[in-house]
């Protein structure tokens, strides 16, 4: 009978590890792919002619294509605040962009230490946790991402980097860990690599893997090999924006080609492409009006495309408005990590609403506040402010209704026709509702043109 009792009690262990195996090789791997001052029309699923991207092609049509995909703030940093909380990032104070990590080094400034992150979320049940490429949530020790929830980290921590770093340096260096390292191969071939490295490593646990390339921001740097296949573009800088543009092609169709089928898969660009003054990068973001540092839809509209290969559907296209700041709820929800009352996002699980294709839509109203520049949409109305003095001390409040714009978008998304003279109480409510969101948000922890006083943002 002893004897007995041992064998059972041994197949029940047995089962039971066996469950918990499958448990943790049933949810999927999460992959999260974040391109740099990318032009809407720059790709193929969204109309691009010059410039080939077969790997985004396939992933489109492997998955399902946003066509009303939007980002929290027409800058680098508070899209990534955005991305990693859920959470719009004026909320904590992150509304405006890092100033050089150079200058900054040992500043306050950076995502702060009250936030978790969706590294910190996935590591605590039970997931691999990696970040590749660009950082910039700030620079001092405390705010590295290995203290934030990533277990490996291979990249920088500023807003950009040289694509080619043949020597250490002190002036925002490139990390492997937390060492200072020398890479001389082309920076997007690297970080590729890299990403394939750490999929085929951690096949059997399940991972979280932050693929956040620069490419395609400035420095406008590309090696011959991508060059040559752009011989064809005269403009000097489109065609080293294409010829980087393809290079990250490349390396997206080298990490999809190394994940298996349980794996969602996001893509998206942080802002629109610099097309004005200040930074061009030769990028379009045609139809769209506008640029980064913009709440035209040129600067907050964004490719954004999601697969999940036999769990969400292939080749479609969803046309009702979305935020990065979905990415981290929808990636819980499949994790199956339930979220406790605690948790205030503002993001939501896209899986319903991609699966279900009812007529509920995922959020009713949008909103953006940068300095002296607003925005928001609700339904087909959009109402902004955009100025030339929008980097100001103060976040903007909504005064005079006259210096508002109003478009709709279901016919205009070039926002050509301000409507706002001919609709005054439409412009009265979105005003109205836009305030009330105002109301709710923190104080900018640095304003956009110097840092924080050491001590005042934790």
């Amino acid at each position: 009978m002893k004897h007995f009792v041992r064998i059972l009690s041994a197949g029940v262990l047995l089962m039971a590890l066996c469950f918990i195996s499958y448990a943790q090789t049933s949810r999927p791997n999460i992959v999260v792919i974040v391109a740099d001052d990318m032009g809407y029309a720059d790709i193929g699923p969204y109309g691009s002619k010059d410039i080939p991207t077969p790997n985004l092609d396939a992933l489109a049509r492997d998955g399902v294509r946003f066509t009303d995909a939007y980002v929290s703030g027409p800058y680098c940093s508070p899209t990534r605040a955005g991305l990693l909380t859920g959470r719009y990032p004026q909320r904590f104070g992150h509304e405006y962009n890092l100033l050089p990590n150079f200058v900054a080094a040992h500043s306050e400034a950076g995502l702060p230490l009250s936030e978790k992150t969706m590294a910190d979320r996935l590591r605590a049940a039970g997931y691999s946790t990696a970040l590749f490429g660009k950082w910039h949530l700030g620079s001092a020790p405390r705010f590295h991402p290995m203290e934030r929830g990533f277990e490996e980290f291979f990249g920088f921590l500023d807003g950009g980097h040289s694509y080619m770093s043949p020597t250490v340096t002190e002036r925002n260096p490139l990390f492997d860990g937390r060492k200072h390292v020398a890479e001389p191969a082309y920076l997007t071939d690297v970080l590729a690599d890299r990403a394939v490295e750490y999929i085929n490593r951690k096949r059997d646990k399940p991972y979280f893997l932050y693929l956040a390339f620069n490419a395609v921001h400035t420095p406008m740097e590309a090696t011959e090999k991508y060059l040559k296949r752009f011989e064809n573009i005269k403009d000097n800088r489109r065609r080293t924006y294409a010829a980087m543009l393809s290079a990250m092609d490349d390396g997206i169709g080298k990490a999809l080609d190394a994940i298996d089928d349980n794996t969602l898969v996001f893509f998206f660009s942080d802002n629109g492409g610099p097309t004005t003054a200040g930074g061009p990068n030769g990028s379009s973001n045609a139809p769209l009006k506008g640029s980064k540092r913009t709440t035209w839809e040129g600067g907050v509209r964004v490719p954004f495309i999601v697969k999940w290969k036999g769990r969400i559907p292939a080749g479609a296209t969803y046309s009702r408005p979305v935020i990065q700041l979905d990415v981290l709820p929808t990636a819980l929800a499949a994790a199956g990590i339930k979220l406790d009352a605690n948790n205030k996002f503002d993001g939501v699980n896209l899986l319903p609403f991609i699966s279900r294709r009812g007529s509920a839509r995922p959020h009713d109203t949008l909103y953006w506040r940068t300095g002296g520049m607003m925005a928001i949409r609700k339904g087909d109305w959009k109402l902004l402010r955009m100025t030339d003095a929008a980097y100001t001390e103060q976040p903007y409040v909504i005064g005079d209704l006259s210096a508002l714009q109003l478009y709709n978008l279901s016919d205009d998304i070039s926002e050509a026709k301000n409507l706002a003279a001919a609709n005054p109480k439409k412009v009265k409510e979105l005003a109205a509702d836009w305030t009330r969101w105002a109301k709710s948000l923190g104080t900018p922890a640095w304003s956009p043109r110097k840092l924080p006083a050491s001590g005042q943002t934790r």
